[in-house]
């Protein structure tokens, strides 16, 4: 007799909205060691990370709220909101 094994997915959550999706599926946005905020589009850059899912309006929350700032343990910087806003989805 053979053994399936289903592969386990990853599940993520979105710092804003709290809905759970693969982590394929949501980008990730991460506080660098030396405080910078950046887009981590592979997923595997050091530090801490939170989860964004592709609805817009999470992502204008998370530049307008604390919720990314609390997420991260960092508060962000105009420069680091800048850069999320242009990289946020448009649909």
């Amino acid at each position: 007799m053979s053994q399936t094994t289903i592969k386990r997915i990853p599940q993520r959550m979105c710092a804003i909205c709290r809905s759970k999706d693969a982590k394929r599926g949501l980008t990730r946005i991460v506080r660098l060691p030396d405080g910078q905020v950046e887009l981590d589009p592979t997923g595997k850059r050091s530090g801490r990370g939170a989860y964004l899912c592709d609805n817009p309006v999470c992502w204008e929350r998370a530049v307008t709220s604390g919720a990314l700032e609390k997420a991260l343990r960092t508060p962000l910087d105009a420069e680091a909101r800048a850069r999320l806003r242009t990289a946020a989805p448009t649909t």
